[in-house]
C-alpha cells in the first residue's frame, strides 16, 4: 500500500541532497518526510509500517501524510456505533525541513482531536526560523504545547534513516560539518522552544539591575 504513496526507499543521492543539514540549503525547495508508524499496546509498541512522502503541488507533505493516516493507522478512530475501541499509535517523522507555521497549526489542531496518537518529529533543517518573531517559530512552540517531541537530527538519526529508508547496501558516510551543524541547529531549536524561560530571566536581570 505504501508503494502507492511513494517509493518505499529513497535513492541515495536524493536522500543526501535533501537531508543534508547545510547552513545555506540552496535549491532544496521540497520537503521530504520519512515516517515510521507503530501500534501501541499498553507500555509496548510494535512496528506497523514505514515509507516516505514529499510535497505535492498545492499540498505540503505534513498535510499529505494526514490524508493517508486512516490507511496507515487502521482503527485510529474506531467505528462509530460498533463499540470498537480506538487503537493507539506512535508516529515518528524524519523531515528535511521543519513544518511551516500553517502546517504546525493544522497538526496541533489534529492532535488535540486525536489523543490516542503520539507524534515525534526529527528535522534536518529549520524552516524560516532566523527571525525571532517569525510565525514558523511560534508554530514550533505550538507543536510543543500540543505534546509533539521535536528534535534536530543527529548523526545516529541520519544513520538510522540511511539504514531504514535509503536504497542500496552502501554504508552511511557523514558529510563535512554534519555534527557541527546538528549541534548549532539543536541550540537554535532549544532557544525557540524555551522563549518564556528566557524572557523570565531577562526580566529578573532587569529587576536586579544587570
Amino acid at each position: 500500500m505504501i508503494a502507492k504513496l511513494d517509493r518505499v526507499l529513497l535513492p541515495r543521492k536524493r536522500f543526501t541532497f535533501h537531508y543534508k543539514n547545510v547552513r545555506w540549503a540552496k535549491g532544496r525547495h521540497e520537503t521530504y518526510l520519512c515516517f515510521v508508524v507503530k501500534r501501541r499496546v499498553g507500555p509496548d509498541s510494535m512496528s506497523f509500517d514505514f515509507g516516505h512522502l514529499r510535497n505535492r503541488i498545492g499540498c505540503h507533505v505534513e498535510l499529505l501524510f494526514l490524508r493517508y493516516l486512516g490507511a496507515l493507522c487502521p482503527g485510529l478512530w474506531g467505528c462509530e456505533g460498533s463499540g470498537q475501541r480506538r487503537l493507539s499509535y506512535s508516529i515518528t517523522w524524519f523531515c528535511s525541513w521543519s513544518p511551516c507555521a500553517n502546517c504546525s497549526q493544522r497538526i496541533a489542531q489534529f492532535l488535540s482531536r486525536t489523543p490516542n496518537l503520539r507524534l515525534r518529529i526529527f528535522v534536518s533543517r529549520l524552516y524560516f526560523c532566523d527571525m525571532e518573531d517569525s510565525r514558523e517559530r511560534e508554530g514550533l512552540r505550538m507543536l510543543k504545547k500540543a505534546g509533539v517531541h521535536i528534535t534536530v537530527m543527529s548523526y545516529k538519526d541520519y544513520f538510522y534513516c540511511w539504514q531504514t529508508f535509503v536504497a542500496g547496501e552502501s554504508r552511511f558516510k557523514a558529510w563535512d560539518e554534519l555534527n557541527r551543524n546538528s549541534v548549532r541547529l539543536t541550540r537554535k531549536l532549544n532557544r525557540i522552544l524555551q522563549p518564556c524561560e528566557t524572557e523570565d530571566l531577562r526580566d529578573a536581570f532587569k529587576l536586579l539591575g544587570f
